[in-house]
């Protein structure tokens, strides 16, 4: 297999291209004039946002294409350059702030004041103003409507105005993650803002493309920019450390806005501009009857037409408004979307829809049909189902949700089940929930109904659907790959694993596990000789969804962020795409990328938004089934997360979502079905914290009723990285060590225990084995789950020394990556360990090296160096651990005497990663030593003063 390293760039620029969307184009600023002279302002110019920040974002990358870097490439602007070089000179006494730790950078970077006078002068020898804002946020790390995280600082904003007075014309880019207040913005009114989100490595070649006029932008929002965050339904009911009631319940970004709150926008869902204009004609759509359920299906096409000057895309979307019925709808919901080719001035294309009932079906929690006695036509029983109410249904298309037209209505006549199901997730307590009340005239206002409570015991299906045993059978001499070839039966293979086996498949080990690629999140599978010896093979598990973290430093391909490209509205551009990516996968033995993210953007303030596609779960759904496909074309498998609700930061591993049945249903698992259905997903990620009051990882009904029973899932689920199981009204059962309760939930694997052989982490699997809280079976079933996972791997073939080789070619040399294929792991003893190196360095390179923790606490980190350089020199050493930065030191010339210089450390894990990047030449490294202090103890989480490994 080859992978082309240029097509690889090319297809991330022009997904970037694809995402960037054109929020205002006054004057018709943009694109810019061929050699046309550009002052570009903002600091952000000099470190452009590739992503978020935490583990989504943790991608080592040889090089970021910036702005200034793809307008300079472009060669068809000319920037001013005694600008470029203040901004320059400011990074020296202002250099980037990346915090250390995990997941702890700033929202933004101290902005550079600036004269009027200076700005002036820029005006006079410039053609036009761009001005650049920053703003990052992630894993740990909410956003705050603080000044200069939700909102400008006061310096963007005094440059902003100054910026206005002085220039004619005037841009606005903004290199954000997730969407930030817009009225400061509005308000110095720029002729042109364009939302060029967090592009990864090549993204300012792909936002230079946009401005250029190289690339019409087609990128449609995937969310609804409101005038407040206040405005936001979810406003009041985020952030809460304890719980929060999702008291919008499906009611949800533009589903709220067109039903409730019309006049609060201030850009619709699925707006983006374009540099031409387009027409939507010949527009046919049809119902068509299926006799069998007495449900319409509707088929469509429309005709494209490019009216505008210069080549396009454009987005067709479709909506369905629905009755209000007794369970109450939003006043439009997304059922279908498709893109056009580029087109030329005046070409045209066609494009067909087919919607399904299904898409468009209300679920009712509670049984309203069964108050008045008349249960709807094909329910089995009087709730748990999708509906479609009696009433008028209109289909309608358009170029955003506010900009549609009627193309299709129908009468249907009598309420009709679509989908019957299963109580299922259902809140414990209760809570009120939004439910719309017909205003005198036209519209609807807010009102308020109980949202259902449970009727049934937590997980009750469990005990009804209990495995079966395989009988023990010992080593019968069959391996996995004999249930691959088809000449033996998975019953039989698994019956050859022991209670021990048993207790190990289910921990999936690491980080930075030596049992696959350095560096990586996870081990899993074949992690003890007994199961190695029956041929499973370890899968590796990266970081993502953005590319792939490896914490040996080694270099991969840093893609744009999940909003930027769900912006694209292209499926199949997401699918060539992630198609490369797996193929990089391969070439670094990695077989499992956790990504995509896939929880809705609740609320804006969601710290994680950068990784997740959009506030509606049609396009989250469809978007990640394109991703997950081209993963597969390459061989190579992602892992749904996080599964689900997961929608704030704070406390993510304790906070309880309370959310009812439907808008679960409806919103926030409807991704997740999309992508089972449409990607055939294998693989999905239970989320850190509890959703009606039970941790996702230890929920029957989630990970066997829904995900399994009803949407035919035949996969694996991991916990994310070190989960609590439990439940929140059972504290003493919310740990780290139950994994029974995993087990019987069918929630497969662990993640991530210190050793998979051993069990070091105190489980509980074969305690309950012995006092019958957990049966064999149970074990044994996810064991067939992970094994017939494995068996479709390459790591089953690399187990099995077949060629799976890829080749990867037009790489420059700046872009290769080093060598890990080496790296020793030392085992760390309590006293002192010491790592002997006795090497000369040079600038630019970088030394990986492993530790293996046996007992895990801070540790005294010493560096022994000498240089022969002059008193007066300084040379850098930058000291990683798992792709964290520690610390930086600084040599001066020693007159070649060793100097000492250290730093405590925290390893709290049994694998840890380090490396140290060479900031200049002529550093002789003697040794690292590594000598024990004491137990970990909660003040050294949150002590600066402390490395993290």
């Amino acid at each position: 297999m080859i992978l082309d390293w240029k097509e690889y760039i090319q297809t991330a620029r022009e997904a970037v291209a694809e995402g960037v969307v054109l929020l205002k184009n006054e004057q018709q600023v943009l694109p810019l004039n061929k050699d046309c002279h550009v002052a570009l302002f903002g600091r952000i110019q000099n470190y452009y946002y590739k992503s978020g920040t935490g583990s989504g974002g943790m991608v080592n990358v040889s090089k970021v294409y910036g702005i200034v870097e793809g307008l300079l490439e472009s060669e068809a602007v000319v920037l001013d350059q005694e600008l470029l070089d203040r901004y320059q000179e400011y990074q020296t006494t202002h250099p980037f702030a990346k915090g250390f730790g995990f997941g702890c950078e700033p929202w933004s970077q101290e902005e550079m004041p600036l004269e009027e006078e200076f700005v002036r002068a820029c005006s006079k020898r410039n053609d036009l103003a761009i001005y650049v804002i920053g703003r990052t946020a992630g894993e740990e790390q909410d956003v705050q409507t603080v000044p200069g995280g939700y909102f400008l600082s006061p310096t963007e904003l005094d440059v902003m105005k100054k910026i206005r007075r002085c220039f004619a014309r005037m841009v606005v880019l903004l290199n954000i993650g997730s969407i930030m207040d817009m009225q400061e913005i509005e308000a110095v009114c720029p002729d042109a803002i364009l939302l060029v989100w967090q592009g990864g490595m090549v993204g300012g070649l792909g936002i230079a493309d946009v401005l250029t006029g190289k690339v019409s932008p087609s990128g449609k929002l995937t969310d609804t920019i409101s005038i407040s965050y206040k405005d936001q339904p979810a406003y009041g009911h985020f952030g809460s450390e304890i719980e929060n009631e999702y008291v919008e319940d499906i009611y949800v970004g533009y589903r709220y806005f067109e039903t409730f709150a019309k006049d609060r926008v201030l850009y619709p869902f699925g707006f983006g501009l374009s540099y031409t204009s387009f027409s939507l004609s010949d527009d046919h759509f049809t119902k068509h009857l299926d006799e069998q359920t007495s449900l319409y299906t509707i088929k469509g096409s429309v005709l494209v037409t490019n009216t505008g000057k210069c080549c396009g895309k454009e987005v067709v979307q479709v909506y369905m408004s629905c009755p209000q019925g007794r369970l109450g709808k939003p006043a439009k919901q997304l059922v279908a979307y498709q893109k056009t080719s580029l087109l030329k001035p005046g070409q045209q294309q066609q494009l067909t829809f087919t919607i399904s009932p299904y898409d468009y079906a209300s679920y009712d929690d509670e049984g309203k049909w069964s108050e008045f006695g008349n249960k709807p036509q094909q329910c089995t029983t009087s709730k748990s189902c999708y509906l479609l109410e009696e009433g008028r249904y209109e289909c309608s298309i358009g170029q955003h949700v506010r900009d549609t037209r009627l193309v299709l209505c129908y009468e249907l006549p009598q309420t009709i089940c679509v989908k019957q199901c299963e109580e299922a997730m259902a809140p414990k307590q209760a809570f009120r929930r939004i439910k719309p009340i017909p205003k005198e005239k036209d519209g609807y206002e807010i009102g308020y109904e109980n949202a259902p409570q449970a009727t049934q015991k937590e997980d009750a299906h469990l005990l009804l659907r209990l495995p079966k045993e395989i009988a023990y059978q010992k080593d019968q001499g069959i391996r996995l790959v004999d249930v691959r070839d088809g000449k033996a039966s998975m019953d039989d293979f698994v019956a050859q694993i022991s209670d021990e086996g048993l207790s190990c498949i289910i921990r999936a080990e690491g980080m930075g596990s030596p049992k696959v690629t350095p560096g990586t999140a996870a081990a899993f599978g074949g992690v003890s000789e007994e199961l190695k010896n029956l041929g499973i093979p370890c899968g590796c598990c990266s970081d993502g969804p953005s590319g792939m973290r490896l914490d040996s430093g080694a270099k991969a391909f840093s893609l744009p962020s999940g909003t930027l490209l769900a912006c694209t509205y292209h499926d199949a551009l997401n699918e060539k795409l992630y198609s490369l990516m797996g193929l990089e996968m391969q070439a670094n033995q990695v077989d499992v990328l956790l990504g995509p993210g896939m929880n809705i953007h609740r609320y804006v303030l969601n710290g994680r938004n950068f990784e997740y596609f959009s506030e509606d779960p049609l396009l989250t759904g469809k978007i990640a089934a394109a991703q997950l496909r081209g993963l597969h074309q390459a061989g190579s498998f992602g892992v749904c997360k996080h599964f689900c609700a997961n929608n704030q930061e704070k406390n993510r591993h304790g906070a309880n979502s309370v959310v009812s049945e439907r808008a679960l249903r409806e919103i926030y698992l409807k991704g997740f079905e999309i992508a089972v259905l449409e990607g055939n997903a294998r693989a999905m990620m239970t989320t850190y914290g509890p959703v009606n009051g039970t941790w996702t990882n230890s929920r029957y009904d989630l990970n066997t009723t829904i995900l399994r029973k009803e949407w035919g899932f035949q996969g694996i689920v991991m916990t994310d990285w070190w989960a609590k199981i439990g439940d929140v009204l059972e504290e003493t059962i919310a740990n780290r060590h139950d994994f029974a309760r995993l087990i019987r939930s069918q929630n497969d694997l662990y993640a991530v225990c210190p050793d998979g052989a051993k069990n070091d982490h105190g489980d509980n699997t074969l305690a309950s084995l012995k006092n019958n809280t957990l049966t064999r079976a149970q074990l044994q079933r996810s064991a067939k789950n992970i094994c017939n996972f494995l068996m479709h791997t390459y790591a089953m073939k690399r187990l099995n020394l077949e060629n799976v080789a890829v080749t990867i070619v037009n790489r420059d040399e700046a872009q290769q990556v080093f060598d890990t294929s080496h790296v020793v792991y030392y085992p760390l003893q309590k006293e002192q360990t010491i790592i002997p190196l006795n090497m000369d360095t040079v600038q630019g390179e970088n030394y990986i090296y492993a530790v293996q923790v046996e007992k895990p606490g801070i540790y005294q980190y010493e560096i022994v160096a000498s240089s022969r350089l002059s008193s007066l020199s300084q040379t850098p050493l930058t000291c990683y651990f798992q792709g964290i930065l520690g610390a930086v030191f600084t040599w001066n010339g020693s007159d070649g005497q060793n100097v000492i210089q250290g730093k405590k450390l925290l390893l709290g894990s049994k694998y840890s990663v380090g490396r140290l990047y060479f900031g200049g030449t002529g550093l002789h490294i003697q040794e690292i030593r590594f000598t024990y202090l004491h137990e970990p103890r909660p003040k050294d989480y949150e002590s600066g003063d402390c490395m993290i490994g």
